[in-house]
């Protein structure tokens, strides 16, 4: 007589989401299916979560601070202090591209005047959003990395670093009331 069969469990196909190691190096949003614009086929978007995400989804951020940390890393990544170089991909003979260096060189001065809001880049705001949001450090290695007096920074006072930085940019873009932000 034969015994009852278990039921296997269902194999995850590999090929469509993120492997075993990304998976432990940070979480991803759950799959966002949509047309592709080129093809019309149905595609699956997996999208990485970044720390202000993550801090966002938990309730640690509001949203004007999340909006403050994204306008700084648009800014960051414009004034080119991100350290990816790319190359031109499109190059038109005897056209110049005068606004690019205007554009970077405004960028670069808006994240220094956020910076000097900050208290500057060894201030422990000025470092943290540097660092976390500019370099898109975890706060844990942003932590590790930095210290005062040879002593680490413990996890629960660099997230909190973090969010009094971000609070102060909200307010120096103007995202929050003076009144309202002290």
């Amino acid at each position: 007589m034969a015994g009852k069969r278990k039921a296997k469990a269902p194999k995850r196909d590999d090929a469509l989401g993120p492997s075993k190691w990304r998976l432990q190096h940070g979480d991803f949003s759950a799959p966002i299916r949509e047309a592709d614009p080129e093809t019309g086929s149905p595609v699956q978007h997996r999208r990485a979560v970044d720390t202000l995400g993550m801090m966002l989804a938990n309730g640690t951020l509001t949203p004007p601070m999340h909006e403050a940390g994204q306008i700084f890393r648009t800014l960051f990544r414009s004034a080119a202090l991100d350290g990816i170089a790319t190359s031109q991909l499109i190059r038109l003979a005897g056209a110049t591209n005068d606004d690019m260096p205007n554009r970077q060189l405004d960028a670069l001065r808006r994240v220094a005047k956020a910076i000097d809001a900050l208290g500057g880049h060894d201030s422990p705001a000025g470092s943290c959003v540097w660092f976390v949001v500019g370099l898109e450090f975890s706060v844990r290695e942003w932590a590790q990395r930095q210290g005062w007096s040879g002593r680490p920074v413990h996890g629960p006072v660099a997230q909190g670093i973090l969010v009094g930085a971000l609070g102060m940019l909200a307010m120096h873009f103007g995202l929050v009331p003076r009144q309202r932000a002290a």
